[in-house]
């Protein structure tokens, strides 16, 4: 029964995960066209700005997120440390730790430059753009983050389950 519930749930999660790479495909058509449009009224170094911005909020972004993901695998496995644990693995734990912070705390402060860039760029686009140009504008930029963030929680939700599926499976004879 567990282990048709494991199928079961993974199966909605692939088939959640085809809606929004679905849903990312349209939001990449809404993103061609939108830079389409800046590119025909803004200048060269104005359009080169909105590219450069578009291309680091989904490094910057998925960056932060791998991180957390990271760290959050890491603090679980320190959670897991007992008596028995090696302290040569307690301490590479330690330093994992450390270091993953460090690079979260590192890519939130790229994450707070590319906020102020984004003004920035709002700025821009303002005087060239429409109000509803100007709100699909920011409806796709965040748009884009939700899915980056959604696609990246249901890769670790998939990732989970199919662990404990293969681990279930493993278990019995």
């Amino acid at each position: 029964e567990l282990i048709s519930s494991l199928r079961s749930k993974l199966q909605s999660l692939w088939e959640e995960r085809e809606l929004i790479l679905s849903e990312a495909r349209e939001c990449a058509e809404r993103g061609e066209e939108l830079q389409a449009t800046v590119r025909d009224v803004c200048k060269p170094n104005e359009f080169e700005r909105y590219m450069m911005f578009i291309g680091d909020l989904e490094k910057v972004v998925s960056l932060l997120l791998c991180l957390s993901s990271r760290l959050a695998r890491v603090q679980n496995a320190m959670r897991r440390i007992d008596g028995n644990t090696d302290a040569e693995e307690k301490q590479s734990l330690n330093e994992r730790h450390k270091l993953l912070s460090r690079q979260r705390e590192d890519a939130k402060d790229l994450k707070e430059n590319l906020d102020r860039r984004e003004r920035v760029v709002s700025g821009i686009l303002a005087k060239y753009l429409t109000d509803q140009q100007l709100q699909e504008y920011r409806r796709f930029v965040q748009v884009k983050t939700s899915l980056l963030i959604e696609q990246k929680d249901l890769e670790e939700q998939i990732r989970f389950f199919e662990e404990q599926l293969e681990n279930l499976e493993k278990s019995i004879p």
